[in-house]
């Protein structure tokens, strides 16, 4: 493996693995300096794929054949980091998570929000006719009608994160759409589950 020069202080960037192809990537650096791009919430799918598949390329097992244990295990260390920065990247609540984070703002998975009165009732609207769909008519159909109100609702707030994040930088606004957008992927969970039911329970 080629090391860097002692003097080196420079983190590794995708722009030097594209240079210097033989060069690892750098475990200290966080996910968006990792693949070389703005620390932002926008994020283009396509080109995040690319500078994946080129940082992927640089760890791969058939690159340490030879190598030693230490170097072997340095680059496992470093695909590992590789694919936890993608997996975060290019999720929108993940990323979204992850921003807020880097601002110090951090969030638990199951951190609820509670302050916004209307955002309340729209839940329990929500649950009321998720616990209603069994007493529908056609079931299947209902469940349909439902998941793709949450999944609207979901992406309305993709959208507005990603104003508040890029546009305004309203830090509290966001915290506030990433728990709204916690429920709806939890509640997204649930309608995938029962329609799974559902579906077992008409074979």
């Amino acid at each position: 493996m080629l090391k860097m020069h002692a003097g080196a202080a420079k983190a590794l960037t995708f722009r030097d693995v594209l240079i210097h192809p033989s060069l690892p990537p750098n475990l200290t650096q966080n996910y968006f300096e990792l693949f070389s791009l703005p620390q932002q919430y926008a994020v283009e799918r396509s080109d995040l794929d690319v500078r994946y598949r080129k940082l992927q390329h640089t760890v791969h097992p058939d690159r340490f054949v030879t190598a030693g244990d230490q170097e072997r295990r340095v680059s496992m260390q470093q695909a590992t980091h590789i694919n936890e920065a993608y997996q975060v990247l290019k999720d929108p609540l993940r990323r979204g998570r992850y921003l807020l984070e880097l601002r110090g703002h951090a969030i638990e998975d199951q951190q609820t929000t509670h302050q916004d009165a209307e955002f309340l009732m729209q839940q329990i609207e929500l649950r009321e006719a998720l616990g209603d769909i069994r007493r529908q008519d056609d079931p299947l159909q209902a469940l349909d009608r439902l998941a793709r109100e949450v999944q609207a609702q979901y992406r309305a707030l993709e959208s507005a994160l990603a104003q508040a994040l890029d546009a305004g930088e309203e830090t509290e606004q966001a915290v506030s759409l990433v728990l709204k957008m916690q429920y709806f992927m939890r509640l997204q969970s649930e309608v995938q589950e029962l329609e799974a039911d559902l579906e077992d329970e008409l074979d």
